[in-house]
């Protein structure tokens, strides 16, 4: 059980890409540094995994049926992939904005002494950012409650076997298992994402960074809605 739990945790993990690719696309866009976006993902694995647990010991509790608590994980799945729809179109939006505002133009300076010049420059390159430290904050919060209503619906069942022979630590083992190794699995893709991505020279498309991390996400909540 053990064992079926760390498996089902990490394949969960990696065939998911809206585990991982929202965090690797954000952090790009916002230029976090890799340990602000490996606490920002651990903190979402947390309250991910969390949901789901807390879900499962009360309907061990109240001795609620699986196929029950898979009816309502899917229903909570809906909620979390609109959610992140919603979210990337309202940040792709808005980062679209940016790159128009911040398209680079050119300004030609002449001299009293007939030296002649020009300079290209946009005028928001160092605003690229929403003003104010609370709206900095505030993206990492957003996804964590999206975060929170994603639930991990291979875990209801894996709960519920051991939980049907009253053996109390074998669910609290299988819970933690699960929890451990789907946080790990987080943590690691998007390690290796972020540092594959900073090999490649993205400085043309700097610009559009925000509109292309809001396509990423509204495509991940896209994907959940189409099963893919």
């Amino acid at each position: 059980m053990v064992g079926s739990a760390a498996l089902i945790g990490s394949v969960h993990t990696v065939i998911g890409p809206d585990h991982y690719l929202p965090f690797v696309a954000l952090s790009k866009a916002r230029q976090w540094s890799i340990r602000k976006t490996m606490w920002i993902t651990a903190l979402c694995g947390v309250g991910h995994v969390a949901g789901s647990i807390v879900l499962g010991l009360i309907g061990i509790a109240a001795g609620i049926t699986v196929r029950s608590l898979e009816l309502f994980e899917s229903q909570r799945g809906e909620i979390a992939a609109w959610l992140l729809v919603a979210f990337g179109l309202l940040y792709g939006a808005w980062g679209l904005r940016q790159a128009i505002r911040n398209k680079p133009h050119t300004h030609s300076h002449t001299h009293a002494n007939g030296t002649h010049h020009s300079h290209t420059h946009s005028h928001i390159k160092d605003h690229a950012h929403p003003h104010g430290e609370d709206s900095k904050n505030v993206t990492p919060w957003i996804l964590f409650i999206i975060f929170v209503f994603g639930p991990c619906e291979p875990l209801i069942p894996l709960l519920m076997y051991p939980a049907a022979a009253l053996n109390a630590g074998a669910v609290a083992l299988v819970a933690g298992v699960f929890a451990v190794v789907t946080i790990a699995t987080m943590l690691v893709l998007v390690y290796l994402s972020c540092a594959g991505l900073s090999l490649v020279s993205t400085e043309r498309l700097a610009r559009y960074g925000h509109a292309l991390a809001g396509a990423t996400v509204f495509l991940c909540g896209l994907g959940i809605q189409l099963g893919l």
